[in-house]
């Protein structure tokens, strides 16, 4: 759990699942993304993930600058990859930041992969 705030009333915290389902919505919602991956470490296996388990794409940490978020993606083959991931860092940043009102460190996008799209 991470504290957001203190105020005379009480204090408001947030478990790290929920800033990991804020910031896989937000990079979903980013152009040229296909999906996101799970990192199975025991199989070595990536899967696309629905938008049901979609927080198993991201990892987040904190530290004493704020939350580092660590985004695992597959991107639609034609696109420009570098587009695409500086895209879904601002995104998830600025919903992050703006809409939720926590401090990001850093964004990292890990493009596991590349995906034709029929």
């Amino acid at each position: 759990m991470y504290e957001v705030k203190t105020t005379e009333l009480g204090r408001i915290s947030i478990d790290l699942e929920v800033v990991e389902t804020i910031a896989g919505l937000a990079a979903m919602d980013c152009y040229g993304l296909v999906g996101m991956v799970a990192q199975d470490v025991k199989s070595g296996l990536n899967s696309i993930l629905g938008r049901e388990s979609i927080r198993k794409g991201v990892k987040v940490n904190y530290s004493e600058d704020g939350f580092v978020i660590d985004v695992y993606v597959i991107v639609g083959y034609g696109t420009k990859i570098s587009e695409v991931a500086h895209n879904v860092m601002q995104k998830v940043t600025y919903v992050l930041e703006k809409d939720a009102g926590l401090n990001v460190a850093a964004v990292n996008v890990n493009v596991k992969g590349v995906k034709v799209l029929r």
